[in-house]
C-alpha cells in the first residue's frame, strides 16, 4: 500500500473550509488531476456517493467514493474501490491561530498486475498528492 500525506494552510476560517471540503464535488475545483464528479447518492452525509473521474498516471480512470465518515469541522475520509485498486482520501481540518491547517492524506491500494507495479507507481501518487494539495492551497486562500 501507498500512503502519503501534505499540509495545507489557509488563512480562511476552519468552518468555512470544512464546508467546502465536505462538498466532494468542488474537488473539480482544486485537484488539476480530476476531470469531472457527479455526485450519485446522498447529500454529504456518511453514505453519499461521488463517481469521480480523474487523470492518473497518463490515463483516464473513474472511480466511485463512499463518504465513509464525517465528523463536523474535523474530519472526511471517502473510500473508492473497483477491481485494480482501493483509494481512501482523508481530510483532517483544524483550526489554529492563523486560520486553517488542513492533512490531506491518500492512500492507494493497487491490486493484481497493478499490486506488482506499485513500487513503480509511488512518482505517480507523489506527484498526484502535490498537485492536488497546491491546488488546494490556492482555493483555500480565496476563501480567506
Amino acid at each position: 500500500m501507498i500512503r502519503m500525506q501534505q499540509v495545507v494552510r489557509s488563512p480562511a476560517p476552519a468552518p468555512a473550509v470544512f464546508d467546502y471540503l465536505a462538498d466532494f464535488t468542488n474537488a473539480i475545483r482544486w485537484d488539476p488531476n480530476t476531470v469531472r464528479v457527479t455526485r450519485l447518492a446522498g447529500a454529504g452525509e456518511v453514505g453519499t456517493v461521488y463517481r469521480v473521474v480523474s487523470t492518473f498516471a497518463g490515463r483516464s480512470t473513474e472511480l466511485d467514493y463512499r463518504l465513509t465518515d464525517r465528523e463536523p469541522l474535523a474530519l472526511i475520509r471517502l473510500r473508492g474501490e473497483k477491481k485494480s485498486v482501493t483509494a481512501v482520501d482523508t481530510i483532517a481540518v483544524t483550526a489554529v491561530d492563523s486560520g486553517t491547517e488542513v492533512c490531506y492524506t491518500v492512500e492507494f491500494d493497487f491490486h493484481g498486475v497493478l499490486g506488482l507495479a506499485e513500487p513503480l507507481l509511488r512518482p505517480a501518487v507523489r506527484s498526484l498528492l502535490r498537485a492536488g494539495a497546491d491546488g488546494l492551497g490556492r482555493q483555500l486562500a480565496e476563501l480567506a
